[in-house]
């Protein structure tokens, strides 16, 4: 039996300019580890203007090592917002027509309470103390988020990778609060393959000696070494064979020779390490641990549907458009079209579209313009069917 705690927090210091609610006021949220939440803060970002029935919310929802700035200036690194591709006046998620959201995940370390936060019992950082999170409280997160902007409905919510499973979750979970879905590059479960490579990444920063069994932040330190493995490792996932090849193939870097050493003669190793090494400035260990496990443990059908997917979707009135990119072996095709079936099986309103790109899983991210056009259209026909056109 789960012992039952409040734990609450205040919102974590202003490093960076930011909008947070606090969230859990009148009752704390469950989560699904058993533990309650109470009055913890939650970072996002809007974009755009909401209409006044409030029928064109667009909730965007991040990877990863993404955060709440999908668009703009990130204040923290300076450079363009992770989706300023996709995000913007007269581009397909149309800043001009819709009103986006973007929430920091629980667990997140962008403002959003995770292990970094200061445990108020304690008057230290969480760290390991911090509850483990799933996806689905991930979501319960930012149903709360829309309780508090007095959003009743979700004209979309969309999102890559893990923001994918997010965007699944809400599909399954909350039916009645989404018109329109669409999981990009994602899967309705964590394979064994990727529970796998995560593992490695979490095993490398806890082998790390700085990371001081998760207390870090009270010594003074951080595990940078181990923080810097685990990016490079997982960032191998996100490109395809064909776009490493094209990109740095085996040419040098800056040399003319190799050597016979174990310095980064090749350019891909120096491209690693540079991803490892500001990986580490802009992300907190423990967050990396806990919001990867929270994707381990992301099973779709078993949470909602008795092992059966198309039982998660039943009688579901969403549109949706599922999309994944030929290239993507971190979240295969196949991986999409089990959500099809899925949905198929369940009798919904899915279109699917495999986009033919040599950019891998960060294709995404990417501009790769069949995606554009795809999304963009989902979207206008999704508007015009909403009265929103």
């Amino acid at each position: 039996m789960t012992t039952e705690k409040n734990i609450s927090n205040l919102p974590q210091s202003d490093d960076f300019p930011t909008e947070r609610v606090i969230l859990g006021k009148g009752a704390p949220m469950r989560l699904d580890c058993g533990v309650d939440l109470a009055d913890f803060p939650m970072a996002y970002q809007t974009y755009g203007t909401l209409n006044a029935d409030k029928s064109n919310a667009i909730l965007v929802t991040h990877a990863l090592t993404g955060d709440q700035f999908a668009a703009g200036i990130n204040p923290l690194t300076g450079k363009p917002g992770w989706w300023t591709t996709m995000i913007g006046p007269g581009k397909p998620i149309d800043t001009e027509k819709y009103f986006i959201i973007c929430s920091n995940v629980l667990g997140g370390c962008m403002g959003t309470i995770g292990p970094a936060s200061i445990n108020p019992e304690t008057g230290k950082p969480w760290g390991l103390d911090f509850p483990v999170i799933t996806i689905s409280d991930m979501v319960r997160a930012q149903v709360l988020l829309l309780d508090e902007l007095g959003i009743e409905t979700l004209f979309s919510v969309i999102g890559g990778s893990m923001g994918g499973m997010q965007a699944l979750e809400w599909a399954a979970a909350y039916p009645d609060r989404v018109f329109s879905c669409v999981p990009i590059a994602t899967s309705a479960y964590h394979s064994a393959q990727n529970i796998a490579f995560y593992e490695v990444g979490r095993q490398a920063i806890m082998a790390d000696p700085d990371w001081c069994s998760g207390r870090y932040l009270e010594e003074g330190k951080k595990p940078r070494a181990g923080v810097a493995v685990a990016r490079m490792a997982a960032h191998i996932t996100y490109m395809s064979e064909t776009a490493l090849t094209q990109k740095f193939g085996r040419r040098l870097q800056d040399r003319e020779a190799v050597t016979f050493g174990f310095e980064a003669d090749f350019q891909i190793e120096s491209y690693l390490r540079h991803q490892g090494s500001s990986f580490v400035e802009r992300f907190d260990a423990n967050s990396y641990l806990y919001v990867t496990r929270a994707m381990d443990y992301f099973d779709l059908a078993a949470t909602h549907g008795n092992g059966v997917l198309a039982a998660a979707f039943r009688d579901t009135e969403i549109r949706f458009c599922v999309i994944s990119f030929s290239s993507d072996w971190h979240y295969l095709p196949e991986d999409s079209r089990v959500i099809v079936r899925g949905l198929t099986g369940a009798a919904a309103n899915v279109s699917y579209v495999d986009v033919v790109t040599d950019k891998g899983h960060d294709a995404f991210l990417l501009k790769e313009p069949e995606f554009t056009n795809v999304l963009g259209g989902f979207l206008d026909g999704a508007a015009r069917r909403r009265g929103l056109a």
